[in-house]
């Protein structure tokens, strides 16, 4: 067996480390900030198997001028940070052609196929067991127009994915979510939606099964040699393993570019609020699909979040976007609390084109990368964990994710 180096402690990372840990490997997991919460203990709780449209496409694009005019809207710019995030923007507008829209589609209802199976697979070799639950989620629309402008994104997840949907009327989804009692036109029922009852509680449950093989310290290059795959840390000290996979989200791409090659990626930075004891129930998530944020019920709280930040990785939280969802969430559950929880600001490692990579080094099968999931971390981790020690006993690439697209 091997002797695996993982470069990230999220829970890609963590996955990963787990499901090789059962095969047999010696691995060591490296994480810069242990203590920080990630992007995946953040996370809304969805494992959003529906979720295969690329953020890419035509009707965003419609919608980014009138987002862009809202400081406090589904999306906004940190205009200081538009020279770095130009290379990106630029492959994004590139990325929502229709025909690339509908090869990334296809990768991603592809990718998507055996998600649910990966989960239960990660939890048997991980010893987790009664997180996982079948809730569906309802998307609430503000108008018939923008309802009827959905519409075709559902049909081609229901084409490419095989994820049926149902259409309601405000007085159907209520009877679903009776705390829904907020004015709007219409929703969308999809049943393929499951939970996690807390992100971090999983995150927390596979380093649980890793114990001192996760090392706190940050990764400054990964080095091939004659004799191994040589880790450096920041500080200066080095250890050679067998092989090494690279998922330490936005943080990667300084690595990949020490080992010769290049990627777009960036942070779509995603904000929330935690209410613990929050006075009203919902039995599945809400997704408020005009502004692009949602509330989860988790054994956490009340979590209420979403929308995308393009900034620097390092540019200060604006935590106004966190209280801002919540007082639009306030709209259509007005039992929300004005005030209390926990805001949190994370960054999601995302590409333009919303696939992420997942395959080998080009020149070096030793190496592995994973990361770039964007909103999909989560949904993902157990695939890519099953993909990535594949890659590394010697199994084909899935060619739609490798690196080579962006050399």
């Amino acid at each position: 067996m091997a002797g695996i180096a993982i470069i990230g402690g999220g829970v890609i990372g963590c996955a990963t480390a787990a499901w090789l840990a059962a095969d047999g490997h010696e691995v060591t997991v490296y994480e810069r900030r242990p203590e920080d919460r990630h992007a995946s203990a953040g996370n809304a709780g969805l494992l959003a198997f529906p979720e295969i449209t690329p953020l890419a496409r035509p009707g965003v694009l419609r919608s980014v001028p009138r987002w862009l005019m809202d400081p406090l809207g589904p999306l906004a710019l940190r205009w200081r940070d538009l020279p770095a995030l130009t290379p990106w923007l630029l492959r994004f507008l590139a990325a929502a052609r229709a025909e690339q829209v509908e090869r990334s589609t296809a990768a991603l209802g592809g990718l998507m196929r055996g998600a649910l199976d990966d989960h239960h697979e990660l939890a048997r070799r991980a010893g987790l067991s009664g997180h996982l639950r079948q809730t569906g989620a309802i998307d609430v629309y503000d108008s018939e127009a923008s309802f009827r402008a959905a519409l075709p994104e559902w049909e081609l997840r229901r084409r490419l994915g095989g994820h049926e949907f149902e259409p309601l009327t405000p007085d159907q989804a209520r009877a679903l979510v009776p705390d829904l009692t907020g004015g709007f036109a219409r929703a969308v029922l999809c049943r393929a939606y499951w939970m996690v009852d807390s992100p971090l509680g999983v995150l927390q449950g596979l380093r649980r099964g890793l114990g001192d093989r996760l090392v706190a310290g940050a990764v400054a290059a990964v080095e091939p040699g004659a004799d191994g795959v040589s880790v450096r840390l920041a500080g200066g000290t080095a250890r050679t393993f067998d092989q090494a996979v690279v998922a330490a989200g936005v943080w990667s791409r300084e690595i990949v570019r020490g080992l010769g090659l290049k990627v777009p990626l960036e942070t779509e930075r995603g904000y929330n609020t935690t209410i613990p004891e929050a006075p009203l129930r919902l039995p599945m998530p809400v997704v408020f699909a005009d502004h692009g944020f949602v509330a989860s019920p988790l054994s956490d709280g009340l979590r209420i979040g979403g929308a995308v930040e393009l900034a620097a990785v390092d540019a200060p939280a604006n935590l106004a976007r966190a209280r801002a969802l919540r007082h639009k969430a306030r709209r259509y559950l007005p039992a929300i609390p004005e005030t209390g929880g926990t805001e949190w600001m994370g960054r999601r490692p995302s590409t333009p084109d919303s696939l992420p990579v997942i395959g080998p080094h080009p020149r070096d099968k030793r190496i592995v990368f994973a990361f770039g999931h964007g909103h999909l971390g989560l949904t993902l981790s157990a695939t890519t964990a099953r993909l990535a020690a594949g890659l590394l006993s010697g199994s084909p690439a899935p060619a739609a994710f490798g690196i080579e697209r962006f050399q």
